[in-house]
């Protein structure tokens, strides 16, 4: 039994992979909820930690925490011994996130959360971000990274253009760096997955990081399950199921 990273078509009852790209069902994980795991796993380990090589002793700021994305990087994050701070839109899912094991939540709806970055940081920033929204939170990211910060964009939910003060980049030498997984090569795939198994897959099989699956759905109910996502209301991941 395997899972995999897919460059696309999952909605099939079955898929044709490169070899590179698969991965054990690991034990203790239905193989349901396994699907919800590659994507995740594979986008939040090579950019975080592969690119942003965030370590230990620093801390991580993760807008969307109660996403499939954020569920995941919460978890792995805390497993590795790193503070955590996510953005989130309700209490709810501020609430899933700390007991997820994320030490600061912040409504992004009530809250400024570069000030309260700062505050809970003595005024020095956190040292990774990892940010869907692009344009709309690119100079607050900026503004809320420490001394030689990264900053990561993987998506673009608040625009891909915007108007930047550069200057917080010199001052504290910071990196903004972007990527996403379907367009990387084989090779790059193969690698990513590989990195996975090796450092992602014993924390799951521990469990101390667990696939957070909000509902399933039979794959002649996806209209159903879009919609629900576009609602925006889930915490976790939405499956299909054949």
């Amino acid at each position: 039994q395997v899972c995999a990273l897919l460059s696309g078509g999952g909605y099939a009852e079955k898929v044709v992979v490169p070899a590179g790209q698969l991965l054990p069902v690991p034990e203790g994980v239905s193989l349901t909820d396994a699907a919800g795991l590659p994507e995740v796993a594979c986008t939040v380990w090579s950019t975080v930690f592969m690119t942003s090589h965030l370590s230990p002793s620093e801390s991580f700021l993760i807008h969307g925490g109660s996403s499939g994305i954020g569920t995941f990087a919460i978890q792995i994050a805390k497993h590795l011994g790193i503070k955590v701070f996510v953005t989130a839109g309700s209490e709810e899912k501020l609430a899933a996130c700390k007991g997820l094991g994320a030490d600061v939540c912040i409504n992004y709806k009530t809250e400024d959360f570069v000030a309260r970055v700062k505050e809970e940081t003595n005024g020095k920033g956190v040292d990774v971000i990892l940010d869907n929204i692009g344009g709309l939170y690119l100079q607050r990211n900026l503004n809320s990274l420490a001394v030689d910060g990264r900053l990561f964009i993987i998506g673009f939910q608040g625009g891909a253009v915007t108007e930047v003060n550069l200057q917080p980049m010199l001052a504290r030498r910071l990196t903004i760096q972007a990527a996403g997984l379907r367009n990387r090569s084989l090779d790059n795939k193969a690698l990513i997955v590989s990195e996975v198994e090796k450092n992602v897959w014993p924390a799951v099989v521990q469990g101390k990081v667990k696939p957070v699956i909000y509902k399933t759905f039979p794959l002649s109910e996806a209209a159903e399950a879009h919609k629900l996502m576009e609602e925006s209301s889930h915490i976790g991941k939405i499956l299909l199921i054949p």
